[in-house]
């Protein structure tokens, strides 16, 4: 029930190629991760042709490109998808991708999607909030370039729609590819559980992968990363992506931290009780004690094993009367 879901944000980094798709999937599966995520998009739908596009785009692209001309060239058609589902199937790692369209959203249900992700771009985008909300699926809803009032008005308009509030997930998230550490603002993670009462997570185009870890630390209960099979590769995302070691290390990163964060109750734990008798201390004779002699202070003191009687009880033993012989150091 604690375990934290993690999706291997693949999004456009195939560069239009299926084979280099399915080598993704290989690696999110090969580092644990519990979902393999790409976009679904209809270039037409999505961008107008005069576009520009971000600066991060035209620092990893053809800068002369136009952003239309950039995303047309990583369309995945109907098929496409029907085969990289069936990949995934194969590989027991969960499909996902984001729609970016109605007509995505659409093609996507019809699959069978079982999680629809909004991405930041669309939270303010009524007709499709209203559309994927209509669909009664869960949601993962990522809050990217929002303030708190944005992000009630989104949640709101699911929850109207038809979008059961115990089904929504928000991910705090930054647009900027890679963030720098000073805008991650983390904290602003748990603002939005506590104000909307939703389950929380945090999507995160950083580079490395301290800032998720610290996430999960923090109550995340999803976490979205970019990766890539080469950072060096062409395309708007690669460079803001972990390559599939740093991938396998966030997730083993990420399943220790759920294994330590615990149950919240304070108790010794069952690897450390046998060092309880070790490092603890108890009353023990100071000196030679003959039974029936007053046990004074100078006549007891304080040492290690643990496991006779508790210094706790010090005030409770001094001023009483030995019930036995007693040897230097022998516990009381």
């Amino acid at each position: 029930m604690n375990k934290v879901f993690i999706i291997a944000e693949a999004g456009v980094n195939h560069n239009g190629s299926v084979e280099l798709a399915k080598r993704l999937i290989d690696a999110a599966v090969e580092a644990g991760a519990d979902a393999v995520k790409f976009q679904t998009f209809k270039a037409e739908k999505l961008v107008s042709k005069n576009a520009a596009k971000a600066e991060y785009q035209k620092q990893t692209t053809d800068k002369a490109e136009s952003q239309f001309d950039m995303i047309k060239k990583l369309e995945l058609d109907e098929a496409t998808h029907h085969g990289l589902m069936s990949y995934c199937k194969s590989k027991n790692i969960m499909f996902l991708s984001t729609p970016f369209d109605h007509e995505s959203i659409e093609l996507l249900n019809t699959l069978g999607l079982e999680i629809f992700k909004i991405p930041s771009g669309e939270i303010t985008n009524l007709p499709y909030l209203r559309h994927i909300g209509k669909l009664s699926k869960k949601v993962i809803l990522s809050t990217g370039m929002t303030d708190i009032g944005e992000i009630e008005d989104a949640v709101d308009i699911l929850m109207e729609a038809g979008t059961k509030k115990e089904n929504i997930t928000v991910l705090h998230a930054n647009t900027m590819y890679p963030t720098p550490m000073e805008d991650v603002n983390l904290r602003a993670m748990v603002t939005i559980g506590k104000t909307f009462d939703v389950s929380y997570g945090y999507s995160d185009h950083t580079l490395g992968i301290e800032v998720p870890i610290a996430a999960v630390a923090l109550g995340a209960s999803c976490i979205e990363k970019h990766f890539t099979l080469d950072c060096s590769m062409e395309g708007p995302d690669h460079k803001a992506s972990l390559e599939p070691d740093e991938l396998k290390e966030m997730v083993k990163a990420i399943r220790n931290i759920e294994l330590s964060l615990g149950s919240s109750i304070k108790k010794p734990s069952k690897s450390e009780m046998p060092n309880m008798h070790v490092a603890r201390k108890s009353i023990v004779a100071a000196c030679k004690i003959k039974k029936g002699e007053l046990l004074s202070e100078e006549k007891l003191a304080i040492k290690r094993p643990g496991n006779g009687t508790s210094p706790m009880r010090w005030d409770e033993i001094v001023g009483t009367k030995a019930s036995k012989d007693y040897q230097e150091d022998e516990l009381i």
